[in-house]
């Protein structure tokens, strides 16, 4: 603790609830009020309905809801399936290499989404690879601005397995192929989910890059969710947003109890 005294210790958790009340608290409460009302005009909304909620699992609605869970299952599941791939291929190579590769890993990040987007639509929109008006340019944007954290999840749970185990396996007779199936990957796994939930969450609120390419019919939500409130409704897309937080609240509540009972075992 950094704070000893016990009214410092009051001052600060005082301070930190009203800052999470303020800028965190309170504009979900606006948001879920905003869903639940016929209109606002002053300062406090007047009429209750649920007519928004209807709204947002019919229609154009339920189409990004659903673009949405497709894009992100598929979009994660592929970076985790490249992610365990080269955090377990760097570990052939010293600490020095590995920390220069990893930042290669790194540098999708590190660059603002909006321009993510731009490269990968100035990229495939034409030649043999034209993806362009397809629902495969939105998986690769995607891929490519989650697959920095799928990778650092993996190379972390990586340094926590110790190396002590599978050379055990190694001097019983092991195949490579035989350890890295049952030894390696299921000591894994639990990070492997964690990561898989991380990368879930952050492609379900992706907006940026998806503004720049997404083709007809693959409206994701946040997306749905813009172009509502650019409109003036208000009403029907403070409803998505909080369809969005409860999805994706509910898939990473599940994928992470899931992680907790396989490292508990």
């Amino acid at each position: 603790m950094l704070i000893w005294s016990r009214k410092g210790r009051i001052a600060a958790g005082a301070l930190a609830t009203a800052l999470f009340s303020v800028f965190f608290l309170l504009p979900l409460v606006v948001i879920l009020l905003s869903s639940l009302t016929k209109q606002w005009n002053s300062v406090l909304p007047t009429g209750f309905t649920l007519v928004h909620f209807v709204n947002a699992f019919r229609g154009a609605a339920w189409d990004a809801l659903f673009a949405s869970l497709v894009v992100g299952f598929c979009a994660s599941l592929f970076a985790l399936l490249c992610g365990v791939w080269a955090a377990l291929a760097l570990r052939q190579y010293s600490a020095k290499v590995q920390k220069y590769l990893g930042m290669v890993f790194w540098m999708p990040s590190a660059i603002p989404s909006v321009s993510v987007g731009l490269g990968i639509l100035v990229a495939f929109s034409q030649g043999p690879m034209q993806m362009n008006g397809t629902l495969w340019i939105v998986l690769v944007a995607h891929f490519v601005l989650i697959s920095a954290f799928t990778f650092s999840n993996i190379s972390t749970g990586l340094t926590r397995i110790s190396a002590d185990i599978e050379n055990v396996a190694s001097s019983l007779g092991a195949s490579p192929r035989y350890r890295l199936l049952n030894i390696t990957l299921p000591l894994l796994m639990p990070w492997m989910i964690s990561a898989l939930a991380l990368s879930l969450s952050l492609s379900m609120g992706e907006l940026g890059a998806t503004m720049m390419i997404y083709p007809p019919g693959w409206t994701t939500l946040p997306v749905a969710i813009f172009s509502l409130t650019d409109r003036g409704n208000i009403a029907d897309g403070a409803a998505l947003t909080i369809v969005l937080v409860g999805i994706t609240l509910l898939l990473m509540m599940k994928l992470e109890r899931i992680a907790r009972r396989l490292a508990e075992r």
